[in-house]
């Protein structure tokens, strides 16, 4: 389905342009896509808590994914804030 804010044109070319990617390509895009998102987030974590290591940015973002509840299963009371 076509996103409201894109163009039927833009939305052509964006199908043509899937139907010639490889399988091989399109698992390639969704594993950038995925660094990308979790780079951003990450960055909106060490903006959030500029004091924070690199261990407390990825149990912060950790926590971010899997939700409060199985964080804490998984890594127990591991922040600061035990969060």
């Amino acid at each position: 389905m076509r996103p409201a804010d894109t163009t039927p044109e833009a939305w052509r070319v964006f199908l043509e342009l899937q139907r010639r990617m490889s399988p091989a390509e399109k698992v390639q895009r969704v594993f950038e896509m995925s660094r990308l998102i979790r780079s951003a987030a990450e960055s909106s974590l060490r903006q959030a808590y500029p004091e924070a290591d690199d261990r407390e940015i990825f149990l912060r973002a950790t926590r971010q994914r899997l939700g409060p509840e199985l964080f804490l299963k998984v890594y127990g009371r591991s922040l600061p804030d035990h969060g």
